[in-house]
């Protein structure tokens, strides 16, 4: 078939394979080109490696550090008639780079919330690896079913406290406006927080540590955004920003149970980038639009891929980590420094609708959005007949 974009709202509901390929091959080109990641230990799981940060982090460990590496992720297949999801293509094109590579790779297809999943996870380390060095934590769902209690919780996108008014960016219509979101009730909040907190997280280190499958010294880390004056009222100062301080709670609660191997766990502050999730996010097209503009005339703008490499290279396995006040792994200052913010404040202070193409560097958006779910590649024939159906 031929594959163009359908895009509807703030997702794309198709995804090409031979761009998705390119994607992938970029990013490994990327981490070939830099200095070996010799440090980063050669046994590692990456729980939600599809897309995004995750599949970044697994391609740098692999093609940066030669690592053996297990996946988990949840992705539709695809058939003859439709493509798969963005994610799969995604999985295919990295099993395919590392077989060619002689790397070792395996990717478990299914609920990571669940515990059936935890324990395919644990017998196929068992099997193949012994034991985990380094544990990625790079889930982004919107509801998460508690594999105890079969109860399923949504997370929600709301201020907490009192209603909040700002502009955002209207990517279906190409208007700014302004837009408005109500609180959170208490309910919405510990949803919130049931989905996108830290407790399946620490679940899953509980089943690999009782399986016995964590090695001694091992590392995990966790992802998250948190923000700063612009976009803190959705990001801080709500649902999700609990959410946030419960992944902070789990990290510290992991430091203190897990002594007898000496585990490391860390919440890693990463950049704000067009990410599946961050598209979803009222507010996050226009910020992540400026922040585009002012940080690549600045000379530090960072994909996935960059990003995740200095967090191996300079964060997690250095010497000396900067950490923020609250502990984490502090990898987005480049981004929200004072002098940064204040470039990027006043144009979201300017920006209107006649201007926004001026100010913003929404054609830079626009392509990474595209390039998600494999479009927009260079040296991509886009109306050539492929195959949507892809394994790995």
């Amino acid at each position: 078939m031929v594959i163009h974009p359908k895009i509807r709202g703030f997702i794309c509901t198709n995804a090409h394979p031979v761009g998705c390929a390119a994607h992938v091959q970029q990013q490994i080109d990327y981490v070939k080109q830099q200095p070996a990641l010799t440090d980063v230990p050669k046994r590692v799981l990456v729980i939600g490696c599809s897309t995004g940060y995750g599949l970044a982090t697994r391609i740098n460990a692999a093609f940066g550090a030669g690592a053996k590496t297990l996946g988990v992720c949840f992705e539709k297949e695809p058939t003859e008639k439709k493509t798969a999801t963005a994610g799969w293509y995604n999985t295919a094109a990295f099993h395919t780079a590392a077989k060619q590579e002689g790397l070792y790779a395996h990717t478990i297809n299914g609920d990571a919330f669940s515990n059936e999943i935890k324990q395919e996870v644990i017998e196929k380390i068992k099997a193949d690896f012994g034991q985990v060095d380094l544990v990625v934590y790079s889930l982004a769902s919107p509801k998460r079913k508690d594999p105890v209690t079969g109860d399923v919780y949504s997370s929600t996108l709301k201020p907490v406290g009192q209603a909040y008014t700002t502009k955002t960016y209207n990517t279906d219509k190409d208007e700014v406006s302004e837009i408005t979101l109500e609180p959170a009730n208490d309910d919405e909040i510990q949803q919130t927080i049931k989905v996108m907190g830290g407790e399946d997280w620490e679940l899953w280190l509980a089943a690999l540590h009782d399986a016995g499958v964590l090695a001694p010294n091992a590392k995990t880390t966790a992802y998250t955004y948190i923000g700063k004056k612009l976009t803190w009222p959705i990001y801080g100062h709500a649902t999700i920003g609990k959410a946030k301080e419960d992944l902070d709670r789990a990290a510290a609660a992991m430091r203190t149970r897990y002594t007898d191997i000496n585990l490391e766990a860390y919440v890693s502050s990463l950049k704000a980038l067009v990410t599946q999730a961050s598209s979803a996010i009222p507010v996050m097209p226009l910020y992540i639009s400026l922040i585009y503009k002012v940080m690549k005339e600045e000379g530090t703008h960072e994909g996935c891929i960059e990003q995740t490499h200095r967090l191996l290279r300079d964060a997690l396995y250095a010497e000396n980590p900067v950490l923020d006040k609250a502990g984490r792994l502090f990898m987005n200052g480049w981004e929200t420094n004072d002098k940064t913010q204040a470039k990027i404040e006043a144009l979201w202070n300017q920006v209107t609708q006649d201007n926004f193409h001026q100010l913003a560097d929404y054609a830079g958006y626009h392509s990474d959005f595209l390039q998600l779910f494999g479009f927009g590649m260079d040296g991509v024939d886009y109306d050539a007949d492929v195959n949507p159906v892809v394994t790995w």
